[in-house]
Parts: C-alpha cells; structure tokens; sequence
C-alpha cells in the first residue's frame, strides 16, 4: 500500500502527560471505523499515518471528515529522502493544480539532512518557478502550501489540509447518557458532547399508543446519524405510558411538564448509573420553553445527584438549527410525529415552579412503583451499523427486525 494520509492531531498536542493514552483511544476510533478497509495505522506522538488502497480512498476520507480527535488530515506521496525524487513528484502534483502563488514549508526531522529548512525552501521553490510559468511565492496567503517533512529514510509530501472535526477522540472522558427526544435540540447536544469526547449511549421515552411507532423510528434515525461520528450507541427506550397518564389524571395540568421532566430525570439517572454513564446530556436552552427556565432547571434538577451537562443552554435557537443542519438531523427532527413532552402539552405551564407544590403533585401518585415498572420494562437498540438500520428505516421494517438486536436492559 503506497497510498498515505497523514494526520494531525491539534488540540491532542496541548496534553503532556495523558497524550500517549488520546493518542491511542483516536487508533483504536479508527481501527473500529476502517476495520471494513485494508488500512495499516502506524501512530507516533506528533503524526498518525494510514496506509490504504486506492479503491478505498473516498471512503476513508469520509470516515476521517467526521471523527473527533482530528484536527487536519492530508493524502502524502512518500518518496525517498533523496532531492531529485521530491523534486520530481512535487513538480509532478503540484502541475495539476490551479494556482497562482504557493508557500513551501519545510520540515526537517531528519537534523542530519544536509540542507537547512529555509535551503530547502529556496531549492524547491526555485526549482516550481523555474518550470511553472506565471505563478509566484506568497509567504503569507499562498493558494497552494507545498509541505515538506523530511526523515532519515523517507520523506512525505502534502499539499493543502483537508480540516478535520478538531475536539477530542470520543472516549477520552468515559460515557454519558444523552437524554434524546426526536427535537432538533438533542442531537446536537449529542454532537457537541461527542466533540469533546464523551462517548454516548442515549434514552428515549415513549407512550404508545400517545407516541407513535413513527416517533421511535425517527429516534432510531437520529442516533443512526449521530453513529457517524462515534463507532456504537446504545438507545435505550423507557415506555412511560402508565406513568403518564397518571400524571396527566392526577396532577394540576399546569405542573405536568415540570413533574415529568422530573420523572425522566430519576430513571435516566438509574439506568445511567447502571450502564456506567458518568454524566446526563440533554439539549435544554434556557428559555427556550417553560421548563427550560432557570426556575424550571432548577428545580426538575433538584430529584437527581449525576451531573447533568446541556451543551447548548447558551446557544440561540436559529444557531442549534444551523448545527442540525450541519451533521444532517434537523430534516429528521422536524418530521411530524409527538414526544412525551407535547402530547400532553398544557396550555399554560408553570415557568417558576416551586418545589413544594412538585414535591406534594408528586406525593398524590405512586410513582416510584411506576418508574420501577418502566426501567423494568426498558429495551435497547444497538446503533451499530449505520447502513443496515438506515436500510432497516427505508424498509419500514424497524419495528419487526427491532427484535433481533434489542434485549432487556435488566
């Protein structure tokens, strides 16, 4: 395999003593994303390099555009560490191209070379002056960045980065438990978590026949797109029907929300707490609706002990749109079917709750029965193939195949 793509890491080469341990955790991502490829990944503490074939090319550059951990990536020619073969192929290469002015950077880390850096420079700068017309060398906007890493034996050659996603490489900060409800909100607070390397398994909550089948598949479609940037979800589907109706018959309407949002925090807590998730992630922005106030936050917030991160609290609503757009869920978050949250909707719900009026609302239901009874009856989706569940959905065929890879939480 003479094909090589080199990779930076960016923000991985700010660690010191945990380096080596990210290092290895952004190999292991991509053995699990490539294991369909004939791929050899050599890594080393400033670069990581991945030898392929041809035929696989476009595919491995689609993998590495969406994994966490990558700050820039190239397609090198490695060439001897010899002048007239580097010459000869950046002549070569760099004569397809359409510019006007290019920069060489070159980098020796081969000390012993017989040519300093800025030598080397002038030498293949001359060398594209003197064989290319009407083209000249920019230092500071170049439209073409001839790059040049010089070792002992060999040397790589790459022209302009192809940008990576940047962050960290999910699993660096252990697992969280994404609290995910088929808005447009939620899958990108599950994007934004995975960048800063939190790997995910998700919870759903359904109330059939409140909720429809087409709400789950479209839940199952979401994590299905979020797989693009991590190698395995679990989703968890918590039925809640009898929970809710009862607090649909036995509680102020104006408190329903507040009182559910507390309900689905103390079971994600437990099934967090069972599948070693460290934290919750949810997509609240604050204001954003009532029980997304700092007093609905605050006090739905009060029924747990697990930390709880909202990545885009701050965020304005046409900015989380913009994301979702990005990563490909906002078209499969506005599909029209209800949550938990919206079929019983109130017309008008609290927005300061009080936490003694929650906590009597709550004391007129047997409650913890209830939640005991939905963990119990919790099953999981393992999001782990994204061309067989997305051949699954176009076949409409979810809920039949669901069976095969679904099990008891419990």
């Amino acid at each position: 395999m003479n094909n090589v793509i080199l990779i930076k890491y960016g923000e991985l080469t700010t660690k010191k003593d945990n380096r080596k341990e990210f290092i290895n955790i952004l190999s292991n991502n991509l053995h699990e994303k490539l294991k369909n490829y004939d791929v050899k990944i050599i890594k080393e503490y400033a670069r990581m390099y991945i030898y392929f074939n041809e035929d696989d090319k476009n595919n491995i550059l689609n993998v590495l555009k969406n994994t966490f951990g990558i700050h820039a990536f190239n397609l090198c020619y490695k060439v001897n560490t010899n002048i007239d073969d580097i010459k000869n192929i950046i002549l070569k290469e760099i004569s397809m191209l359409e510019f006007n002015t290019f920069k060489i950077v070159t980098k020796r880390r081969d000390k012993n070379f017989e040519n300093s850096s800025m030598e080397f420079n002038n030498i293949i700068g001359g060398h594209i002056l003197k064989n290319i017309k009407n083209v000249s060398v920019d230092v500071h906007n170049p439209d073409v960045y001839v790059n040049i890493e010089i070792n002992k034996d060999d040397t790589y050659i790459y022209f302009n980065d192809i940008k990576g996603l940047g962050g960290y490489p999910v699993g660096v900060q252990k697992k969280g438990l994404l609290m995910l409800s088929g808005g447009i909100d939620s899958p990108v607070a599950g994007y934004l978590a995975l960048k800063r390397g939190i790997k995910l398994d998700a919870i759903y909550f359904e109330a059939i026949p409140h909720t429809s089948l087409n709400a789950r598949e479209k839940v199952i479609s979401l994590a299905n797109e979020l797989l693009k940037y991590t190698t395995n979800i679990n989703l968890y589907v918590v039925p809640i029907t009898k929970l809710q109706e009862s607090i649909y018959k036995n509680i102020d309407s104006t408190y329903m929300i507040t009182i559910l949002r507390r309900m689905m925090y103390r079971i994600a807590e437990k099934i967090a707490e069972k599948k070693d998730c460290l934290v919750l992630i949810n997509g609240e922005s604050i204001g954003q609706v009532a029980s997304q106030t700092l007093s609905s936050i605050n006090v739905i917030n009060k029924v747990v002990n697990i930390p709880i991160i909202r990545p885009v609290a701050c965020f304005d609503k046409l900015e989380i749109i913009d994301i979702a757009k990005r990563i490909n869920t906002y078209n499969i978050s506005i599909l029209p079917y209800e949550d938990c949250c919206t079929v019983f909707l109130p017309k008008h719900p609290v927005i300061n709750p009080k936490l003694e009026k929650c906590e009597y609302y709550e004391s007129l239901i047997d409650y913890k029965t209830m939640i005991d009874e939905c963990i119990k009856n919790t099953f999981v989706v393992k999001i782990n193939d994204n061309e067989k569940i997305n051949d699954l959905l176009k076949k409409k065929c979810v809920i039949i195949e669901v069976e095969v890879i679904l099990w008891k939480v419990y």
